[in-house]
């Protein structure tokens, strides 16, 4: 064990690119469009590092062509959010407890790889998938993304770096640890940024995720998934599932490890999830007058 205080990279902004009439990166963009629609994706769940395939599958069309199919994916059921959860549990007290600095390079190579090889190929899933042009794509599922998975590691630092006084004689230490149980992640379909950053952020703080995707950015999850396990995220500690809210709900919001949630999404959506969960808003009362 390093008995180093590592400083992690500063963060900056991803830039983000023109896209011009005959830039390199315009013609790489073009280039993984025209391969990815030449083939239908098959696309399985990701259930404790293995690739889970099912007998019902399911159509994927572009939201801007709907006779295209773009491909299929493996739709589960209760038993296998029960089995994502069983695995994120698995996984969760080695994950936890390996050092920061190991979970944050994981998700800094995440960030290299999306900004690198994985850029053009990103930039497609999310155009093809979505709907979005090229700049709305740029800023969406790379350069945010991005953004995201590196200040999450500077932040993280800087939240670990708190610590309280001590007064003389004493020495006040704190330790930050991770949720006792599991988070379920619930993502929307508008933003790949978002649907890669709330699986990511408690993961990278030491959580262990269950993660259910929009049903229409399923295409663009599934790559997010692939580059966080080629930058060496282990097994179990985002488990990728296709199922619907209530079937979700129905096994992670009545299971006695469930810990938190991360969601984004309209109010709708989070009642059709069939969380029982309440916001409560302490101490208001009506502004006199």
């Amino acid at each position: 064990m390093s008995n180093a205080f590592f400083k992690v990279p500063i963060a900056k902004n991803e830039p983000v690119l023109s896209y011009a009439p005959g830039s390199k990166e315009r013609k790489e963009v073009q280039d993984a469009i025209k391969s990815m629609k030449s083939k239908q994706a098959d696309i399985p769940m990701y259930i404790g590092g293995q690739k889970i395939k099912t007998k019902k599958k399911v159509a994927i069309h572009a939201p801007h062509d709907r006779e295209k199919v773009i491909g299929h994916y493996y739709a589960g059921d209760k038993s296998h959010v029960e089995t994502a959860i069983k695995e994120a549990l698995a996984a969760r007290q080695s994950w936890s407890e390996m050092a920061w600095q190991d979970r944050a390079s994981i998700f800094l190579r995440a960030a290299d790889l999306i900004a690198g090889p994985y850029r053009a190929k990103m930039n497609a899933a999310t155009m093809i998938g979505q709907s979005k042009n090229v700049y709305q794509a740029e800023i969406d599922c790379v350069c945010e993304m991005v953004d995201f998975f590196r200040f999450n590691v500077q932040y993280m630092t800087e939240i670990y770096a708190i610590q309280p006084e001590s007064p003389a004689g004493t020495w006040n230490r704190l330790e930050y640890r991770p949720l006792e149980g599991f988070v379920f992640a619930l993502t929307p379909f508008n933003f790949t940024s978002i649907a890669g950053n709330l699986p990511g952020a408690p993961a990278l703080l030491g959580n262990t995720v269950v993660w259910k995707p929009a049903e229409t950015q399923i295409y663009s999850a599934q790559l997010i998934m692939e580059i966080l396990m080629e930058a060496g995220l282990p097994a179990g500690v985002i488990n990728l599932v296709y199922v619907d809210g209530p079937t979700a709900g129905s096994v992670i919001f009545n299971h006695p490890d469930f810990a938190g949630l991360h969601f984004t999404g309209s109010t709708g959506v989070f009642k059709n999830s069939g969380s029982k969960l309440e916001i409560i808003f302490p101490n208001t009362r009506p502004i006199p007058g």
